[in-house]
């Protein structure tokens, strides 16, 4: 078996295959994203929905790697509510380092990590992510059930094979990666070739395979701050991993096809098949571009609203007392994001002493939220409203995945 030592056996690191259906899926996921964005105006609803989708990521990266967590888990988790079965807590602090790293990447600008691409950053990630997991889970087995340690944020210095696939040699690491960081992180690569870049390094880095565990997670966390540096993720109102998830055995299988060398003479001039790669870098754009395209969807103004109606008339039963009144101010919020308490006698037309009953009612559901006792009221989306308002987000079966 032939073992990778030097960075040229990855190439080519862009395709040269399916150079149109690349150029025409950039040109439409950019509009995508530019019009996903401006539907939302203000930036405390901004945060709420970017808030749900890092969590809705989260549950569907514990998919993609065999994983199934419930949201409600999820949910429970980020209040350190963890279940008493094994299995289910190991996944809640997966969930959990998944969301908490995220939100770590979009809150952090290029004076901190000025190239994504390098070694330094792509360590990082997997540091981060594995300093929030407890030490039981820094372990992981090899095929013939050899258990060994992950250090968090150090590279792999043993050779493991992956599935068909046998990685860089672990001695050439920083070589390939060094490489890796070099032709990505060009900024001669213009914004028109960018997501084609960002989709064909997320293959080269699972085929590089740097870490002894939790390369799919790094990787995908790393995409996602690649889209959130070049503007793309949409103020990350929308999540890459739904869509990977929701083809689960042809995302595996494409990247596996990728990992092979040339088909013929004909397929390219590097070692690893170009066909492949290009066909590996459509699908992860048409998946861009079909999530893109769901949140927008979502995220319509006069359908939102209108699902907050519906919400408050057929699924809020058990509210026996200012439910329109409860339904008027979350809608206004949900258009505004924050307002002044005495804007709630505005909208619902009552006095002083009912409106107060009104607002300690909504802050009890968790309709919105406030950041003192008489602060303005913000926005919020509950457990118990967020499948009336974002039908589908987590989806209970696809063709594709029986793990959902």
């Amino acid at each position: 078996m032939d073992v990778y030592r030097h960075p040229r056996s990855m190439e080519p690191l862009m395709p040269g295959a399916r150079g149109r259906a690349l150029a025409e899926l950039t040109c439409q996921i950019l509009s995508a994203c530019g019009g996903l964005a401006a539907q939302v105006h203000s930036p405390v609803v901004l945060q709420a929905i970017a808030a749900i989708v890092r969590e809705m990521n989260c549950y569907y990266s514990n998919l993609i790697e065999g994983h199934r967590t419930l949201p409600r888990d999820i949910e429970r988790a980020m209040r350190q509510d963890f279940s008493h079965d094994t299995i289910q807590r190991q996944n809640q602090h997966l969930g959990l380092a998944h969301v908490q790293v995220e939100e770590l990447l979009s809150k952090r600008g290029p004076e901190e990590h000025p190239d994504i691409y390098s070694q330094e950053f792509i360590r990082s990630v997997h540091r981060e992510f594995y300093t929030r997991l407890p030490d039981s889970m820094h372990w992981a087995h090899t095929a013939g059930g050899k258990a060994y340690r992950i250090e968090p944020g150090q590279l792999r210095d043993y050779m493991v094979v992956v599935g068909q696939h046998t990685p860089p040699d672990s001695a050439a690491l920083p070589e390939f990666l060094h490489r890796f960081q070099e032709f990505y992180g060009n900024p001669e690569i213009v914004e028109t070739q960018r997501l084609i870049a960002i989709a064909a390094a997320h293959h080269r880095l699972a085929w590089i395979h740097p870490f002894g565990d939790g390369n799919g997670r790094v990787i995908r966390l790393h995409s996602q701050a690649l889209l959130l540096r070049h503007g793309i993720a949409g103020h990350s109102l929308w999540t890459l991993s739904r869509g990977l998830a929701r083809q689960r055995q042809r995302y595996f299988a494409l990247l596996a096809a990728a990992d092979l060398g040339r088909r013929n003479d004909l397929d390219g001039r590097g070692n690893l098949s170009d066909a492949a790669l290009g066909e590996f870098c459509v699908f992860f754009l048409e998946t861009m571009l079909d999530q893109v395209r769901f949140m927008s969807g979502l995220l319509e103004l006069p359908t939102l609203r209108a699902r907050i109606e519906r919400h408050f008339q057929f699924q809020d039963l058990h509210l026996r007392r200012y439910r329109e009144e409860l339904m008027k101010t979350t809608r206004v919020l949900v258009d505004e994001g924050e307002i002044v308490r005495t804007r709630v006698q505005e909208i619902t037309g009552k006095g002083p002493t009912v409106t107060a009953e009104i607002i300690k009612l909504g802050l009890a559901e968790g309709y919105f939220t406030t950041p003192s006792p008489k602060g303005p009221l913000r926005v919020a989306f509950p457990p118990g409203i967020r499948e009336s308002c974002f039908p589908n987000l987590y989806l209970e079966s696809t063709p594709e995945n029986s793990l959902i």
